[in-house]
């Protein structure tokens, strides 16, 4: 059996195709009684509306693209949470696509985002989009940049200051007494992981004595923090660092994993460990993790606000929301002043 279509519904309650158009779209023009048969009829046909066809209509959905740069990572699970919930007060839906830290793959969804002429992107880049966003743009589609700045002639963005985040976890590091610090972190290619390090070199460089040794990874979860705790606990006592900063909470949760395992170190006591971004896990962790916190729901719903002033008023100049973040201390790395 085929589906109702707007003609069937039209014959079953015995109105113009027009009518059940204004109906569903405009029903301030109908009257109360005449709503009540159409209603009733879309009720017993089990009609569905093509919203694809009214999009296509409208030359634009109500859907807003949403490209993520690891949708595994509880972080942008939070921050799509925040998006999704904006934009469901505002009567839009959001669909998320995962880069996973591919240039490439990102690419492919926001072409993809632009050919289903959604009402907005919102995009958590891999690497520099300058030029693509530029190109949107003059095709009319709005842009706001997730967890990066940007051009602020190009695009309006939302961010946490990283190098910041990343003088406190440091900082905090060297205030438990730590002097031996290692960043375990993915490239340098990747901004946040890049402002996170140069955030903590600021902490170290104030502080005489204290040294900073970068363990890049190549993928920022748990299994890859697990293989760099796995090589730190293979060093000797005098080459192994007493303080480990990781770049997000699943590097820190595996390279945790793996120092608990070896059980000839401890944590806080060996190495005091700090995570970044405050997943919920951080806290419910075997030794709680101290870490960054963002405020990752609130990223996603100032984008989505970001992203409706733009869809108000394309005029309007850009605007960049950054937040700053804050260190949630716990077990992890015990207390100021408890290491000699």
């Amino acid at each position: 059996m085929r589906p109702a279509s707007v003609k069937d519904v039209a014959d079953r309650a015995g109105v113009a195709v027009g009518t059940v158009s204004n109906v569903l779209n405009y029903p301030e023009r109908v009257s109360a009684r005449t709503q009540e048969k159409v209603q009733r009829a879309i009720e017993e046909l089990g009609f569905v509306r093509n919203d694809a066809a009214r999009q296509l209509r409208a030359g634009r959905s109500r859907t807003i693209g949403m490209v993520l740069l690891d949708a595994a990572n509880p972080f942008f699970a939070s921050v799509a949470r925040g998006a999704e919930d904006a934009a469901a007060g505002a009567g839009s839906s959001v669909v998320f696509a995962s880069s996973r830290h591919d240039a490439r793959r990102e690419a492919r969804y926001i072409d993809l985002f632009e050919e289903q002429r959604v009402q907005g992107l919102l995009v958590s880049p891999v690497g520099s989009i300058a030029a693509r966003v530029a190109e949107l743009r003059s095709h009319g589609l709005v842009v706001v940049l997730l967890d990066r700045e940007g051009d602020p002639q190009l695009y309006s963005s939302v961010s946490v200051d990283d190098v910041h985040g990343g003088y406190l976890a440091a900082s905090h590091l060297v205030e438990t007494g730590r002097r031996r610090i290692a960043f375990v972190g993915g490239g340098r290619h990747l901004q946040q992981v890049a402002d996170r390090l140069r955030g903590a070199e600021k902490a170290v460089a104030e502080h005489p004595g204290v040294s900073l040794e970068f363990l890049p990874t190549e993928e920022l979860n748990v299994l890859a923090g697990r293989e760099v705790g796995q090589a730190l606990v293979q060093r000797s006592r005098h080459l192994l660092p007493d303080g480990v900063f990781c770049a997000n909470d699943l590097l820190a949760t595996g390279v945790l994993q793996s120092v608990l395992l070896a059980e000839s170190l401890d944590v806080p006591r060996d190495i005091g460990l700090v995570g970044y971004d405050d997943i919920d896990f951080a806290g419910s962790a075997i030794v709680p993790l101290s870490s960054v916190r963002q405020p990752a729901e609130e990223i996603g719903r100032t984008a989505i606000r970001l992203l409706a002033q733009e869809l108000e008023d394309p005029g309007a100049p850009h605007e960049h929301v950054v937040f700053k973040p804050e260190l949630v201390v716990r077990a992890s790395t015990g207390t100021p002043g408890a290491r000699p």
